[in-house]
């Protein structure tokens, strides 16, 4: 997905925020964006209660430079799960490799864990 995408980091992580598979480039720190896509989860989750809106599917996080942060939150045999992508600039198309992405960890997921 990193290669395709050319992101420069990728994590998957639980809903309170723990890694459970990253991909880096050299450089690029994966338990910092787990920490981070904690921080954000629960940020986001405060603020729909607070507006009445339901759980988010995505968020994104833009810098000055372009680059942005996506999160996309989703369920995996009733785990939540947020798959969390480094884009490089606005330019850069995420939307269907994250897509094609979750739907192979759902197929995966559903073959191992049940709950």
């Amino acid at each position: 997905m990193n290669r395709e995408g050319g992101f420069p980091i990728s994590i998957l992580t639980d809903s309170a925020g723990l890694a459970i598979a990253s991909a880096a480039d050299e450089g690029m720190n994966a338990d910092k964006q787990s920490a981070v896509v904690a921080f954000i989860q629960k940020t986001a989750v405060q603020v729909s209660r607070q507006i009445g809106f339901t759980n988010s599917e995505e968020i994104s996080l833009y810098d000055k430079d372009g680059r942005h942060l996506i999160c996309r939150s989703f369920q995996a045999k009733n785990f939540d799960l947020i798959l969390s992508v480094m884009v490089p600039d606005r330019s850069t198309s995420y939307r269907m490799i994250t897509s094609t992405t979750i739907k192979k960890i759902k197929e995966i997921w559903s073959r191992y864990w049940e709950k």
